[in-house]
């Protein structure tokens, strides 16, 4: 018997069941006094650890992340840890990679420390299928578990996502402006992101009279930062008669391999190739143009999980998904954009 439990019995929400723990003037006599019957009745018997969602709390926070290095979730990471610092909460970082088994082990080992609330850094942890994500429903059964940039309905599971279909989708209207013939997407993660990127790409290519052809979505294989083998696949492509003026990439690093290719094979940027990177990230401001990128608000949004996050702690009630649009900022790596060079 456990919190869940006991607020399914009283038919009141989780937050409810914690306001009556913890002595909260926000509830009325009559509910009190129900939720309290029911605990009775149970034989319901708190202590620190169960409390999780209360004021006694073991001020642990669970993160996990699949990759540190990656950009997106490194900034995510400090952010968060940041932030719940701040609010006088530690947290435990799991690198899980990307196995599902892997991911399944350290939840199960958050939970053995008896945290107070699980973040999962990415979309990388949300399956396709509903049975891939029942790992994550079955933690939340103990604990909140807070997703940021990826989506899974279930009780207790909160998520906090860019709207990468639409943003993406404004990305690729911007280079489409002139056609498609020339267009190529590059991207290297089969991920729950990944997927709405490319919808809103096709979204994109609708609007303009055109059919999205498969050849003009290239998937790259390797590290994220071997930009010179990023820049080598671009190279292959083109010698199989692949040509291409526009490239609109998933994310900054594959768009810093487009512009190496560039740099290698003397080809102007924007003049003869326009670039587009997805992040806003630091290598936005490493090269020569500055990298036109899709601004995700990052930072925002990982302040708003961890605020999502204490207050759901706290008792109150929160909404399941909050979503943010992206913004492209255009630098120079696009036409009709104010040159930027590094700062």
């Amino acid at each position: 018997m456990n919190i869940y439990d006991i607020s399914k019995e009283a038919g009141v929400s989780i937050a409810t069941v914690s306001r009556v723990l913890n002595e909260s003037d926000r509830v009325s006599k009559k509910t009190r006094e129900k939720v309290l019957r029911v605990i009775e009745e149970c034989g319901y018997k708190p202590n620190a650890f169960a409390r999780g969602l209360g004021l006694n709390t073991m001020k642990i926070i669970g993160v996990m992340c699949t990759d540190s290095s990656y950009p997106y979730q490194a900034k995510a990471v400090y952010f968060i840890e940041q932030q719940l610092r701040q609010n006088g909460y530690d947290c435990i970082l799991c690198c899980t990679g990307d196995k599902h088994e892997h991911k399944q082990e350290y939840l199960n080992l958050l939970l053995t420390k008896k945290v107070d609330g699980i973040i999962l850094v990415g979309s990388g942890y949300v399956g396709e299928k509903p049975e891939e994500n029942r790992y994550i429903a079955q933690a939340a059964n103990q604990v909140p578990v807070m997703i940021l940039n990826g989506q899974v309905d279930a009780k207790n599971v909160y998520c906090i996502i860019t709207d990468d279909e639409t943003s993406m989708e404004g990305a690729a209207d911007y280079l489409l402006r002139e056609g498609m013939d020339n267009f190529l997407y590059l991207y290297n993660a089969h991920s729950n992101s990944g997927r709405r990127k490319i919808r809103g790409i096709k979204n994109a290519c609708s609007r303009h009279g055109f059919e999205m052809e498969e050849k003009r979505i290239h998937y790259v294989e390797g590290y994220h930062e071997d930009i010179p083998l990023i820049a080598q696949q671009l190279s292959r492509l083109r010698e199989k008669g692949i040509t291409f003026n526009k490239i609109l990439c998933s994310d900054d690093s594959l768009a810093m391999g487009a512009l190496r290719f560039a740099y290698d094979q003397g080809i102007s940027v924007p003049e003869e190739l326009e670039i587009i990177g997805y992040g806003e990230s630091m290598l936005v401001h490493c090269c020569n143009p500055g990298l036109t990128s899709v601004d995700t608000k990052e930072e925002v949004m990982c302040r708003r999980l961890v605020d999502t996050l204490l207050q759901v702690l706290a008792g109150e009630e929160r909404p399941k998904i909050q979503v943010y649009s992206g913004e492209l900022i255009k630098r120079g790596t696009t036409k009709n954009s104010a040159a930027e060079g590094m700062d």
